[in-house]
């Protein structure tokens, strides 16, 4: 009982200093990949880059604590925080204090739905998500993961878009009309280092020299250059225009936005009675508000566009720094070599305080010290906004750090209980969320760090978590100068092993209808994304579709002797029927969505022999029955047998034979018409059947091909 509950108690059973340094060194070393990857993944989810080590720090040890893999590494990951950016976009804007209270309620819904999941020991519905499925979904998520950081690799900032190929355009868009170049070549040399030293000396963690070269760089050469400066210190009247527009706009949503609000309940509260009148009214007072709202969000949207767009130069005037637009700055004048840009966002910007920038992003202050633990507030409407988000995320998660762990217990000869890594990544979830942690699961690239470090158990994830410990309490100040571009560099570094193009060719290859799938998952998930729900949903309706259709046309083949003097499908190989006897192999379980298709099919085949005396049904494949199935079998004896022909069952297995003794099928077609196998039902009625009969050479004896 205390294995089942603390399975990590079998570790310490052959445990020695040997296997305790082991541990210690690859945790250490996963830690090293661990603290850039996770701030570089929280981005990708929408979060302030810190949240990412919150995710890093009790997730790792209890998922190791209470899975069943001893290697596996657990935490951000770039799938999981794609999903949760998509799921949380609608509900909050990203990096706001509701945005993050959704992610961290999110982590807690996913933890609940994997943990119930492993006490019930439901693993098996992961099945749900097919490999084809996964593959064109990873595919298009790693494009989709790649392309959002293009962004800040230019150094450029747009608002979202409906879709996300709009949002990319849109980046292109502003990125050939002002590239900030430090900021580009930043993320260039950090991709650089990444791939160099992956290719010279793979045991070097190439993440954290990248991250630790740029960031000494960017602090010794001012790579972040930001200023406050009060808007008479722009020069241009078309620039301080805008700002007063944009925020008497941006001013005017939450006055209108709390109306709505009030509408809303008004209209909830005449719905409970049956006044139409009052219900019209109150939904024609929503949607005037609500286009109201749209409205004014689409101007803000104008002019911030507008004001981003503006390039400044800083020309010293007076003491300080004036703000002239390129085409603007006085003749002669020289600048401070800086091409200046108004930071906006969607708050009001103050006019004696308005964020100028001069160079490139930076991940910023980071709190330090550990977050405060507390239970996510429950909001129920937000629960069943977020549901379906978490139960794909549960399993998408869940599929990954499975497939992660079952290829290293395959290297290591460890015994996986996926019951219980649902248990572990479940519990990990629901307390991660108690420490202001966003959705995690296991990582392949760190799993696989932590392989070839030689981790021997789950305590070197026990150590990750205490480095990354550390780190929060005593190391933060230090990644203040941690260029955006180089998180992006990283994201884009890690996403590119989740492109595998031949996996489509695999799926295609095993059936054409699964590479289909993947296609089309592949497809579905690039043009909806940002809502990243739809592509996946499309692939498993299809699944599902492919399935039934399949269940409901099973193969049923018609039976001849072959070379190898087995009994084959005729059609398949060419072979010849005998116009007396026919052997009708049923491939599947028959019941109530397929049997009159096998009804149909022996009709079939009664109507175009004109001469057949006996049907046998091979029932090999028959590996269960239902009451339908079996009725279908009973309508086909009477319907047969009057017709002059006979027919038989050879094949049938132990689970059909109960059922059919327990309906009283035996008595009807009797047990003298049961055979065990082809063979015997072949030498038992061959010479009834052909008797006055003139073949020359019967296909079911000897092999005829057809001419």
């Amino acid at each position: 009982m205390l294995r089942r509950i603390f399975p990590f108690i079998v570790w310490f059973r052959e445990y020695n200093w040997s296997s305790f340094r082991l541990d210690a060194i690859s945790g250490l070393t996963v830690a090293l990949v661990l603290i850039p990857q996770s701030m570089a993944y929280a981005q990708l989810a929408g979060l302030p880059a810190y949240y990412g080590l919150y995710a890093s720090f009790l997730p790792p040890m209890i998922a190791a604590l209470f899975g069943s893999s001893r290697q596996l590494a657990t935490g951000p990951v770039a799938v999981v925080s794609l999903m949760t950016a998509a799921s949380l976009e609608p509900l909050a804007t990203a990096g706001s204090p509701g945005y993050i209270a959704y992610a961290v309620l999110l982590a807690l819904m996913v933890g609940a739905f994997q943990f119930s999941l492993g006490v019930l020991k439901l693993g098996l519905v992961v099945n749900f998500l097919s490999h084809p499925v996964v593959n064109g979904f990873t595919n298009a998520a790693a494009i989709i993961i790649a392309s959002s950081q293009l962004s800040k690799m230019f150094g450029v900032y747009v608002d979202s878009a409906a879709h996300h190929y709009e949002t990319i355009i849109a980046v292109i868009r502003a990125a050939l009309h002002y590239t900030h170049w430090p900021t580009f070549i930043m993320g260039a040399f950090a991709f650089a280092i990444m791939v160099a030293l992956k290719r010279i000396s793979p045991k070097i963690p190439n993440v954290l020299v990248a991250v630790a070269v740029t960031t000494i760089i960017s602090w010794a050469t001012g790579f972040q250059h930001d200023a406050k400066v009060p808007m008479d210190a722009i020069s241009s009247p078309e620039a301080q225009a805008l700002i007063t527009r944009f925020n008497r706009t941006v001013e005017a949503i939450p006055p209108i936005a709390e109306k709505r609000a009030q509408a809303y309940k008004a209209l909830e509260e005449v719905q409970q009675g049956r006044d139409m009148v009052s219900i019209l009214e109150r939904e024609h007072a929503v949607n005037i508000l609500s286009i109201e709202m749209a409205q004014l969000k689409k101007e803000s949207q104008e002019v911030r566009e507008q004001l981003r767009s503006m390039l400044f130069a800083g020309i010293e005037e007076g003491g300080g720094l004036r703000f002239h637009l390129h085409d603007q700055a006085p003749p002669g004048a020289e600048s401070d070599g800086r091409t200046w840009r108004i930071r906006v966002g969607n708050k009001p910007l103050d006019q004696e305080n308005l964020p100028m920038m001069g160079g490139g992003a930076v991940v910023g202050a980071i709190p330090a010290g550990l977050p405060a633990f507390s239970i996510p507030a429950l909001d129920w409407k937000v629960l069943l906004h977020l549901l379906p988000y978490a139960a794909i995320i549960s399993l998408l998660g869940f599929m990954e750090a499975i497939s992660i762990a079952k290829a290293m217990a395959a290297k290591t000869g460890q015994r996986l209980d996926p019951n219980q890594e649902l248990i572990g990544q479940g519990l990990a979830n629901v307390l991660g969320a108690m420490s202001r942690s966003y959705p995690t699961s296991g990582s392949f690239s760190r799993s696989a760090v932590n392989l070839q470090s030689g981790a021997q158990t789950g305590l070197a994830s026990v150590f990750t978590s205490l480095a990354v410990v550390i780190v929060l309490l005593f190391f933060t100040p230090l990644l203040y100068h941690l260029p955006q571009s180089v998180l992006a560099a990283v994201i884009m570094m890690a996403v590119i092993g989740l492109i595998n193009a031949t996996g489509f060719i695999h799926a295609w290859e095993a059936q054409w209808y699964d590479g289909l799938i993947s296609i089309i998952s592949f497809v579905c998930t690039l043009a909806f994304a940002p809502h990243l729900d739809r592509g996946i949903m499309v692939g498993v309706v299809l699944s599902l579709l492919v399935f039934l259709y399949k269940s409901m046309r099973p193969k049923v083949a018609a039976l001849s002797r072959h070379e190898d003097q087995s009994l084959r499908d005729c059609l398949t190989f060419g072979l010849k029927e005998c116009k007396y006897m026919t052997l009708i192999r049923f491939d599947g379980p028959l019941f109530f969505a397929n049997a009159s298709y096998l009804e149909d099919k022996i009709m079939e085949r009664m109507r175009e022999m004109q001469h057949l005396k006996h049907i046998v049904i091979v029932s090999n494949g028959i590996n269960d029955i239902d009451a339908s199935g079996e009725e279908t079998l009973s309508l086909l004896v009477d319907r047969v047998r009057s017709a002059g022909v006979d027919i038989s069952l050879s094949g049938v297995n132990e689970s059909v034979m109960k059922v059919l003794k327990r309906t009283h099928f035996l008595e009807k077609i009797g047990e003298d018409h049961l055979f065990p196998t082809m063979e015997r039902a072949i030498q038992a009625n061959y010479t009834q059947a052909h008797r006055d009969g003139q073949e020359e050479a019967c296909p079911l004896l000897t092999v005829c091909r057809l001419a």
